[in-house]
């Protein structure tokens, strides 16, 4: 698959007011009329592919710049420097005598007219929807922005509408609905166009376990049919779990890690579990031969829990466990990625003497 999106150098400076030690009434005054600003980096160098279909998940405490990239990307802010390619074909003026697509890649800042109808955006402490008006009638409201054929619109709505279960409240004034169902309706008005990308910022955050349930199968079948490429981010590490293969984690502005989920754990977990439930001893010597090997508590005399380090060969282990113990159960913990996202960032933290 090729890349829709590739970002190169990013890099992105606020100017905020500097903090004065100087707390005097004098110092207080003139403030009124001279204030000294400082420069805050919020983005440094991010560099950046995603392929099309991908669901890539964005990740990175508060305040590492995950929002700020978003809103670069969506064309709301625009980078210090650096450069952000779209790869979505690019019509050409209705002016033009030439009556073909242009194959340069968009611009979400020089080309936001058409970049914006090529996109979707849910910001999960935002609303896109009206507040005292029908859900239904937003909608409406969006089929005119888009302009979208009454043909499309009415598909694409009764589509949306059963796949995320929001009929029983289509008609409801936003602002009477509850947390889950407002972000139900608004996942549908941003996929409403048939968007070829998608941003999603917290898109679950407050959520209950049930409607997290329920977005996420959306995602999953929305992006499994249609092919759209959706960039989430989210401190919900099961949402990434659920969804992404690949993830990018950033820290303090810069990509700390890019790749997998997978070869992210094997670089920075250090073990998974193995449970084992035994009835018999049947070897004793081998026994003693991996619990001198390998790590281990003993919860009672027929359960043992191997920390199993992550770069060794489970199947030869395996293979030694059942081959000295009469089996009952056994059962794989993989490490989860909250924990070693947690500890990576205190580490660093660490690190860096903070």
């Amino acid at each position: 698959m090729e890349n829709i999106i590739e970002v190169k150098n990013l890099r992105t400076v606020f100017k905020v007011p500097k903090k004065s030690k100087d707390i005097s009434n004098l110092k207080k005054r003139l403030s009124w009329f001279y204030r000294e600003w400082e420069e805050k980096i919020a983005v440094e160098d991010i560099n950046l592919n995603i392929k099309e279909g991908e669901i890539l998940g964005y990740l990175g405490p508060n305040g590492a710049g995950k929002s700020t990239t978003i809103k670069m990307l969506t064309g709301i802010l625009h980078p210090t420097q650096g450069e952000i390619n779209i790869n979505l074909e690019k019509t050409l003026s209705k002016k033009s005598s030439i009556n073909s697509t242009n194959k340069e890649p968009l611009n979400p800042i020089k080309d936001r007219a058409e970049y914006t109808q090529q996109i979707g955006v849910v910001f999960g402490q935002r609303s896109i929807l009206a507040y005292d008006i029908p859900v239904k009638d937003s909608f409406r409201l969006f089929k005119a922005i888009y302009g979208l054929s009454e043909e499309f619109y009415q598909k694409r709505v009764k589509y949306l509408v059963e796949v995320l279960g929001i009929s029983n409240f289509f008609e409801t004034p936003y602002r009477m609905l509850s947390l889950g169902e407002k972000m139900r309706c608004e996942l549908a008005a941003s996929f409403l166009h048939k968007p070829k990308i998608v941003f999603l910022d917290e898109p679950t955050i407050g959520l209950d376990a049930s409607a997290k349930i329920s977005i996420r199968n959306f995602l999953k079948k929305i992006n499994e049919e249609e092919k759209v490429t959706i960039m989430i981010t989210t401190h919900d590490m099961d949402d990434i779990e659920e969804l992404c293969e690949r993830i990018v984690l950033i820290d303090e502005g810069k990509v700390a890690y890019e790749g997998s989920i997978q070869k992210f754990k094997e670089k920075y977990a250090n073990a998974k579990e193995v449970d084992v439930y035994f009835k018999n001893v049947k070897d004793k010597t081998k026994l003693k031969e991996l619990k001198n090997k390998y790590e281990y508590s003993k919860l009672n005399g027929n359960n043992l829990i191997f920390k199993f380090p992550m770069t060794h060969s489970l199947g030869k282990f395996l293979s030694d466990i059942v081959s000295c113990l009469e089996i009952i159960d056994l059962s794989i913990h993989e490490p989860k990625l909250e924990d070693i996202v947690a500890e990576m960032y205190e580490k660093e933290k660490e690190k860096k003497g903070k």
